[in-house]
């Protein structure tokens, strides 16, 4: 607001510097000191061209500091940044195919594909997973990057497409990498949840060094390898118990009529080796296996008084494991079917109690970037180009490709999933005295890969067909091979009754590996488009009192077209102390080549049962059958408007904000198929599975694709507040921050296509009201901070479709309470515990958990308990 302190802060830009450098204040390396804890914090992001302090940027920006990440006892950035921006939330969903290990967020209540993520000011390449459901979200995956590597994280809480591009609708967010060039820190720190389980070991570190007498190297690691956690109970419904303490143990008609031709001691054995040995249920709820390594590396050079040569990039590999739902006799997979020698045949046979798909990913993700940047007379420029990749690699063990039949192996290979962004581009700025213009062009290529998995993981086998072997028929229809007399007579001997609709060898099952079929030729495939953008931003003092900023920005997509959006952002100084500032906006997404092409079976519960469900892409084949049509890109419109002061210690920001959405990005309801003609629509959607050579059409129950589904208003208000207080007894920090937020349907919706419990949930399903309060003592070489997470009251409703129970979930108070010793000026020690009191979310009460399930799995008030754990860092 101030003019000398503008043209400080871009006269410090245009130096050749980094942008992290220019900014010496929040981007420290060093562990913040209790003295520093009242130093202004200076963003990037928001107004080009012009770092600004939090509470004299025209939109709202949050800094987080180094210290900031590192007071969060976790390893992964997704739960560092739910901690400390209340805002930003997300879930743990263990059986959810990919994302058991990629996980998705919100910012302001929108998915994290509405979010642009950038590493030091460039885009963040895409995670490969597509979520499947929902809104279909596919974005960077925080969790690769390690917070050693970071010197702040600059959270934007306002739509950027203007700025920024596509993506950008909720809000930025900016990480920025270290810049040391010497020193470094050594941390190692283990932890513990109460259950006894989960156990968590964290290595990690950064050095800085030199390159010869003009450059600097900053290089990070991590190594982390977490446990899983087991929330559950053991597995007993109305359809199915296995639980002894039980009186419905197993009962049923499914296991009354498939029990009866085994042993029923030998299945209770079995039952133990269910889930392979990970717990004693056979189907475990928590958070996955999980090991990783990170490494990062951002690096320097001036090749003069006016320009420098700069890099970064990152690698990382990790892996984790999770469960599916357990398979019982009788639910469609384990089923007794006539091998060609008329033996009967069950699944029983390798897994004797039933068996739980046990599934695994393996990550790869790495990233390059470097540009030049620098100064000419009044231009400053950066000319940049990076490539990203991110790759997903599936394993699935402990289950059957049932239509393999006795055949079938029970460890497969169902394929990987790739994304790959190569993008160059130039920015520039302009010093016009009295303002500065902005300016750019970049060009984007990006693709998403889905590689095929081994044959067995999809290929449908013989009993996906009735009578495959002729036994009845006395015809090789299905080219799998005619029975032979003597097997005829086998058969014959062992009971074969063709007369009998119910004879085994008229039962048919599911294609491919169970949980989770692999990619076939039909899903295989590279979806590629390519992307050119140009934009120009100006911002300036309109008066002593008046910072002002125009933004407008054109791209165009070869597979969605152009669009083209603007913003308008200002802020106006009332008094010394207190200022008021909006902003008005366009912005717009266009569907990811992901998103536009990803298929997907596998096993969900529409209704509460599960059912081999199908996704397919909107514009192919087989989704247009259905009804789909083709995706445009989402567009919105973007409002701010708050308040900002700075009295005395305190420093006070409140800010409202409304993002209307068109034409939003989702899938539909799950849609039934089936195979009995008088079924209706179910039967016609089994008839298109058929004409579009769906392999194991007959197996699927149900059939979703994703689509511009609705128009939603989200809105909502956000209030920062930091106030420090020195004595005698020490310095004291408190922060307070709260986020108020709705999704609200505009207009109607098809209920056809988004059915009744899905509109509930959207509006009612999260917690509206979200905070986070923290107060940080420091004293000689002593500090606490004691931190409360609050979550307010949410609903939801019951499955099937409809909205006939509803289950009110009360408000949560989660407790972080933290020591650490100075104990000289290289090493400290810390101490703590999160969720101190061990609280919990509510428990279901309406079915919507079942199989074992407690607490509904996509809650985003944690349901794993309490968590202690140490830290020791070194400083060097």
């Amino acid at each position: 607001m101030k003019k000398n302190k503008l043209y400080t802060a871009i006269a410090s830009v245009l130096t050749g510097l980094s942008l992290s450098c220019a900014v010496p204040v929040a981007f420290a390396q060093e562990t913040e000191t209790p003295d520093e804890a009242n130093v202004e914090k200076i963003a990037v992001v928001g107004a080009r061209g012009a770092p600004r302090s939090v509470t004299s940027s025209p939109v709202p920006v949050d800094v987080l500091s180094a210290e900031d990440l590192a007071a969060v006892a976790s390893a992964d950035m997704n739960d560092i940044m739910m901690t400390l921006v209340p805002s930003y939330t997300l879930s743990r969903q263990p059986i959810s195919d990919g994302g058991t290990f990629i996980r998705p967020a919100q910012l302001r209540g929108l998915p994290t594909d509405k979010t642009l993520v950038l590493v030091n000011g460039k885009r963040r390449h895409r995670a490969a997973l597509v979520q499947i459901g929902g809104s279909g979200t596919q974005g960077p995956d925080l969790a690769t990057i390690p917070a050693s590597a970071l010197g702040s994280v600059e959270v934007l809480r306002d739509g950027a497409a203007a700025q920024y591009g596509s993506d950008a609708i909720a809000g930025v967010i900016n990480f920025q990498l270290k810049n040391n060039a010497e020193g470094g820190t050594v941390t190692v720190d283990m932890g513990q949840y109460y259950e006894g389980d989960g156990t968590s070991y964290n290595i990690s570190g950064n050095k800085g060094f030199t390159l010869g007498d003009d450059g600097w190297l900053s290089i990070s690691a991590e190594i982390n390898e977490t446990d899983a956690t087991l929330r559950g109970e053991q597995y007993c419904e109305s359809w199915a118990c296995v639980d002894p303490n039980d009186p419905r143990f197993l009962s049923g008609g499914s296991f009354d009529t498939t029990l009866a031709a085994y042993d029923e001691d030998e299945f209770i054995a079995g039952l133990a080796s269910a889930n392979i040995g990970f717990g004693d249920v056979v189907q475990p709820w928590g958070q996955p296996n999980y090991s990783a390594v990170k490494t990062f590396f951002n690096a320097g050079y001036a090749l003069g008084s006016d320009m420098e040569l700069y890099a970064y990039g990152n690698y990382m590999e990790s892996e984790g494991d999770g469960s599916f739902f357990y398979r019982y006799p009788g639910n469609g997979t384990i089923e007794d079917l006539r091998e060609i020698d008329g033996t009967i045949y069950s699944p029983l046979d390798k897994f004797p109690g039933g068996f739980t798909p046990r599934f695994f990913g393996e990550i790869t993700d790495y990233s390059f970037a470097t540009g030049l940047k620098g100064m000419s007379g009044d231009l400053g420029y950066d000319l940049s180009a990076r490539y990203g990749y991110n790759e997903i690699d599936y394993t699935l063990s402990n289950t059957v490709n049932p239509s393999l039949g006795s055949a079938s192996p029970t460890s497969f290979k169902p394929g990987s999933l790739a994304n790959d962004e190569f993008q160059i581009q130039a920015d520039f700025t302009y010093d016009l005295s009295e303002y500065i213009f902005a300016f750019g062009l970049s060009y984007m290529d990006e693709s998403y890969e889905i590689s095929p998995g081994d044959e067995a993981s999809y290929s449908d086998g013989p009993h996906a067909y009735q009578d495959p072997f002729g036994l009845c028929s006395r015809e090789d229809a299905y080219g799998f091979g005619l029975a032979t007399d003597a097997q005829l007579a086998t058969a014959i001997a062992n009971g074969l009754d063709c007369d009998d609709a119910n004879d085994p060898v008229y039962r048919t099952v599911g294609v491919g590996s169970n949980g989770f079929p692999g990619y076939g030729p039909l899903a295989v495939g590279t979806y590629s488009r390519d992307s050119v953008a140009i934009y120009g931003d100006v911002s300036g003092d309109i008066t002593e009192d008046f910072f002002a900023q125009a933004a407008v920005r054109y791209e165009d997509y070869s597979d969605m077209g152009s669009e083209l959006v603007y913003k308008v952002a200002g802020i106006y100084t009332l008094t010394e102390e207190v200022a008021l500032r909006g902003s008005y906006g366009t912005g717009f997404r266009a569907p990811t080549p992901g998103q536009q092409g990803t298929t997907n079976i596998s096993t969900r519960l529409p209704n509460g049962f599960p059912v081999a469900t199908g996704l397919f892409p909107a514009s192919g084949a087989v989704a247009q059958a259905l009804g789909a049509t083709d995706l445009k890109p989402e567009t919105s419109t973007n409002i701010t408007f708050g308040l900002t002061a700075e009295i005395d210690d305190l420093t006070l920001t409140i800010d409202y904000y409304r993002i209307a959405l068109e034409d939003r990005f989702n899938a539909i309801s799950t849609l039934d198929v089936s195979t009995d003609p008088d079924s209706g629509d179910a039967y016609s959607r089994y008839l298109a599975l058929v004409d579009a050579g769906v392999d194991g059409a007959n197996s699927i129950g149900g059939v979703f694709y994703f689509t511009n589904a609705f128009d939603s208003i989200t809105q909502g208000v956000d209030v920062v507040a930091t106030y420090s207080m020195e004595s005698t007894y020490g310095d004291t920090v408190f922060t307070a921050s709260m986020n108020y937020g709705t999704n609200k349907f505009d207009g109607a919706v098809d209920e056809d296509l988004f059915n009744a419990e899905a509109q509930f949930d959207f509006e009612n399903a999260n917690p509206e009201t979200r905070g986070v309060f923290s107060v940080k003592h420091s004293y000689d070489d002593f500090s606490v901070l004691a931190r409360l997470n609050y979550y307010g009251g949410y609903e939801n409703a019951d499955g099937g479709g409809t909205v006939s129970e509803i289950q009110e979930f009360g408000s949560e108070f989660i407790f972080d309470l933290e020591g650490t010793y100075y104990i000289n000026e290289t090493l400290t020690l810390s101490a703590g515990v999160r969720n101190l009191f061990d609280n919990y979310p509510d428990e279901d009460t309406i079915g919507e958990a079942c199989c074992g399930r407690i607490y509904r799995s996509d809650s985003i008030v944690d349901w794993q308990g309490g968590f202690y754990y140490a830290r020791l860092t070194a400083n060097f």
